[in-house]
């Protein structure tokens, strides 16, 4: 076997700037001779094809081949592999000239996990990328900052809601929800990913009905709250959509990401016309993370991607309710959108999917203030009530805050008493909620 040198690079060497390094996880029998293998994925996604063609000159190669940066074992069989084992498993580390696809997501993609996402056990776990890619994407008008700064909230979580159900309502019922919930003291409220401008329910009504009720519950709480309308639809209705809902009055957008495309969602982000926050919602990314073994991860496109794309909150499916995903995976998620990321702004994380006021202790103990505990059931759900649900999460992310415990602070407060009686409070040493009583 003989591997071209030109694709052989050791990552000390390699020029930082010219290059988009994508690290994969791989699977492969036994007898599979990897670095082979994966240099072919390097050859494949940039200049080769399975047969040598004349236009691939030397100068080509050096300009835009793909190179092998790293082939780890894990575990590392270096002198032989027991007859027992049935794979061996693999890091691979591949560096893409960016030059090749430019700064967007259509083509990186295409290029990173496109063809090779057919080729058995390949998932991409991470992208490097350099100042001089970073610099070319302006990420988001607002971020964590500018968001506390719209609402005038700098010193504890926020909290955020989806309006439950989840469709069939029409605008004055939706405002109606809205009302409780912005009342009861919620900073953020959401449509459902499932709303968008539906016949029974359009876009320009909702907004005008919502934005109205939302007024009222300000004046009557003191603060501000946002409502982050759905925009979503095909791509070329997408402006549309927006200058609509702001023309109504919305003080906040959102979008199904993934399904819009990450380009779709940054050409709304670097709108200079839209100068409200934008909401990511992460449904459909299941899809391409949820394998262990093809892909990619729950990190990359459900934080490190949409943040870049200059998404300023994005729904974080969490541990703790109906989604099968693990502890660390979510932190790991939730980290990359708060780490420092050249000049990106970090982004809110909004653990969702089942939140309870019962999780709001662990989340402040993993994130501080920081995070935006997003609630649908928990709010619309209480027993009490949608505002006395949204109460009983302010009560605790006080509670918290000010040093104390849940535990504590339902004995003074009936509303956060109620909700926890209902679904208990979380510890993850335990292994999940535990009865208030117990």
């Amino acid at each position: 076997m003989f591997i071209d040198p030109i694709i052989m690079q050791m990552d000390e060497s390699i020029d930082r700037e010219r290059f988009v390094i994508a690290t994969y996880y791989c699977g492969a029998k036994p007898t599979t001779n990897m670095m082979k293998f994966a240099a072919a994925l390097a050859v494949e996604q940039t200049t080769g094809t399975w047969i040598q063609v004349p236009g691939e000159t030397p100068e080509v190669r050096e300009r835009c081949i793909g190179r092998l940066v790293g082939v780890y074992e894990t575990p590392a069989y270096q002198i032989g592999v027991p007859s027992e084992a049935e794979e061996r498993h693999f890091i691979v580390r591949i560096a893409y000239p960016w030059a090749n696809f430019g700064a967007q997501f259509a083509m990186m993609l295409s290029t990173v996990i496109g063809n090779i996402s057919s080729s058995g056990k390949v998932k991409l776990l991470d992208l490097s990328f350099p100042p001089s890619f970073l610099a070319q994407f302006k990420g988001p008008k607002f971020g964590v900052q500018g968001i506390r700064k719209l609402l005038g909230v700098w010193d504890r979580p926020l909290l955020n809601n989806m309006i439950k159900p989840c469709t069939g309502l029409n605008p004055e019922e939706t405002a109606k929800l809205a009302y409780e919930a912005a009342v009861g003291g919620v900073d953020i409220i959401k449509d459902d990913e499932l709303v968008a401008d539906a016949p029974h329910c359009p876009l320009v009504p909702r907004v005008k009905a919502v934005m109205e009720a939302v007024r009222r519950a300000d004046e009557v709480k003191g603060e501000k709250t946002l409502y982050a309308f759905n925009i979503t639809d095909r791509v070329d209705r997408l402006r549309d959509n927006a200058m609509r809902a702001l023309d109504a009055g919305a003080n906040c957008l959102m979008v199904n990401y993934f399904t819009i495309g990450l380009d779709a969602a940054r050409m709304l982000a670097e709108d200079p016309d839209i100068n409200v926050p934008i909401l990511a919602h992460s449904d459909f990314t299941g899809a391409v993370y949820e394998s262990p073994w093809s892909g990619m991860s729950a990190m990359l496109i459900g934080a490190k991607l949409p943040r870049l794309a200059g998404l300023d909150m994005v729904i974080a499916l969490s541990p703790y309710g109906k989604f099968p995903i693990m502890m660390d995976t979510f932190l790991n998620a939730g980290y990359h959108m708060l780490m420092p990321m050249g000049g990106i702004k970090p982004i809110f994380p909004m653990p969702g999917g089942g939140t309870t006021q019962g999780h709001v202790e662990d989340l402040y103990k993993k994130f501080g203030k920081d995070v935006m505990i997003a609630a649908g059931g928990a709010i619309h759900g209480h027993p009490m009530g949608p505002a006395a649900g949204a109460r009983a999460f302010r009560q605790a992310i006080d509670a918290v805050v000010a040093g104390g415990t849940l535990a504590e602070a339902a004995k003074e407060h009936a509303e956060l008493k109620a909700a926890l009686d209902l679904w208990g409070i979380y510890s993850e040493s335990s292994g999940g909620l535990f009865d208030l009583k117990g």
